[in-house]
Order: structure tokens, then sequence, then C-alpha cells
């Protein structure tokens, strides 16, 4: 005989998941919960713009609301997907209707801390701050995460589902590494897009068509990334084995380095860092 239905544990996808944000990180990570199985009805997006709401609502087939605390009633993990601009007046209004269901909250704002969430929202919180990036929509994508002292397994484990589902999930152990994270991993894809253009209108110049050049571009640099996520070997050593004495991919190569191509990284990252640290500080001002 089946065992009584109060005597079975809850399946994991049955959790309500409430977004507070409807812009393109949500967009990603809801996509990526749609296509892993997860019931559009155990999905809610809280967002002010009306044409958004109607657009996910569409694609989804999810509730939406225009009002953040309708949207988290009832739910088990609450994702704040805002600008870091906006976290604060937006926790301050979350703050009430969390206290008495208590949550897993998981942000995703870049540059705040778990300690300035704690302090909008209550000590008491259990908080994931998370670092994304938007290749989540494909399954593609790389998540940084940090839990504060109050989450406890199930919710670790529930945060690493979420955003399991969009691609790989490293877990950081200080937190202060996390700015790295956004600077590596979720503002990374803009300066892959950024070579990618570059090496097509290079083409475009010596003459490759429009179309060519970046089919030729994208398909390259798709096939690069398989071989170094799918292959076990450093990007040091594919390069090293592709790279001919003398030849054409030698020449190349040796224009980036005499160009500087890997301290300009390190100080794109850098300021990329130095920005979340900042934008970290310009809440604290705003509560002063």
């Amino acid at each position: 005989m089946p065992e009584p239905s109060e005597s079975r544990a809850p399946s994991p996808e049955s959790r309500t998941i409430a977004f507070i944000g409807g812009g393109n990180m949500a967009r990603s990570i809801i996509g990526a919960q749609i296509a892993r199985g997860v019931p559009a009805a155990a999905i809610r997006v809280a967002e002010p713009h009306s044409e958004t709401r109607e657009a996910l609502a569409r694609e989804f087939g999810i509730a939406t609301f225009a009002d953040n605390a309708e949207a988290v009633a009832g739910a088990d993990c609450v994702v704040l997907a805002v600008k870091p601009q906006v976290i604060g007046p937006v926790c301050e209004g979350l703050a009430a209707p969390l206290a008495a269901a208590r949550p897993l909250v998981v942000s995703v704002a870049a540059g705040i801390r778990v300690a300035q969430l704690e302090g909008l929202l209550g000590a008491e919180r259990a908080i994931v701050r998370c670092m994304p990036n938007t290749p989540a929509l494909l399954g593609a994508g790389a998540s940084g995460l940090f839990a504060n002292r109050n989450v406890d397994p199930a919710q670790r484990a529930l945060a690493g589902r979420i955003l399991g589902a969009a691609g790989i999930v490293r877990w950081i152990g200080d937190e202060a590494q996390m700015d790295t994270v956004t600077a590596l991993s979720g503002s990374g894809p803009a300066y892959f897009f950024l070579l990618v253009e570059a090496m097509e209108d290079a083409a475009v110049e010596l003459g490759l068509p429009r179309e060519d050049a970046r089919a030729l571009a994208a398909q390259t640099c798709l096939g690069a990334g398989r071989m170094l996520a799918d292959g076990g070997e450093t990007a040091a050593t594919l390069r090293q084995r592709v790279t001919s004495p003398h030849g054409t991919t030698a020449a190349a190569l040796d224009v980036f380095e005499r160009g500087g191509l890997r301290a300009l990284a390190a100080r794109a990252l850098g300021a990329a860092r130095q920005r979340g640290t900042e934008m970290s500080a310009e809440l604290d001002r705003g509560h002063a």
C-alpha cells in the first residue's frame, strides 16, 4: 500500500520560487527551471513593468504580479533579481512579508553583501548571495554562491538545484571573493562577445562577407569553448596544441602578447571587481 501523503517529503520540484524582478537574469533562471521540468505553477514573478509581466506570462505560463509582497506570499525561495541600485527599497518593502514565512532568500544583485541584506531583511534570514550569468538561459551558465550561517542543508541544496539547472555551480567559502566571481563569470560573457565582435569586424576588413565572418567566428568560439569545458584540459594546453612554431596561429598570438592582452584582461577584471565593491559602498552610504 502507498504511504499516506503526509508522510512523504515534498518533492523538490514542488517548492515555490518567487522572483523579484523580471529582467534578463530572472528570465534566464526561469527559463532554466522550466526546461528542467519545474512546473510553471511553482514560479512567480513580481515586475513593475506591465509589458515585461505580460511577456513572461506569455513565454513561460507563470503567474506575474505588480506587487512584491503578493508574489512572495507562501514562497519557499525568494530570488532578488533587481539592480543593486534599488535593492535597498525593495528589501525594506519585503522585510515584513518575509518575517513570518522565513523563506530562503537568494540575491543576484552584484556587489551587495550578505551583511547588507541581513541589515535590510533581518539578521535571522537565510540568505544565499549568488552571481550567475546570462548563458543560464541555455543551461550553460556559471554561478558562484555564498551562504550565510542561517542557511540549512536543505536550503543550500535548493539554491544549488535552482542555479544548477542553469549550468555549473561553485560554492565560495569567502564572501570577499564574490566580487571576483562577478568580474570573471558574471560580466565575462560581455568580454567574450566583444572579442567575437572584434574578430568578425577584422575578418570583414580583410574582405570576408559579414554573414560568413559572423557565422565562422561564432562557430569557432563555440567549438573552442566546448573543447575547454568538456575535454578536461587547461586553456594553456589546448592553446599550445593548436599552435605550430612559426605558423599562422603563432603569428597572431605573438601580436596579442606584444599588445599586452594578459595585462589588459587583468586590468579589466580588476576594474569590474572594484566596481562591485563600490556598488556595495554606495548602498552603505545611502543608508547611513
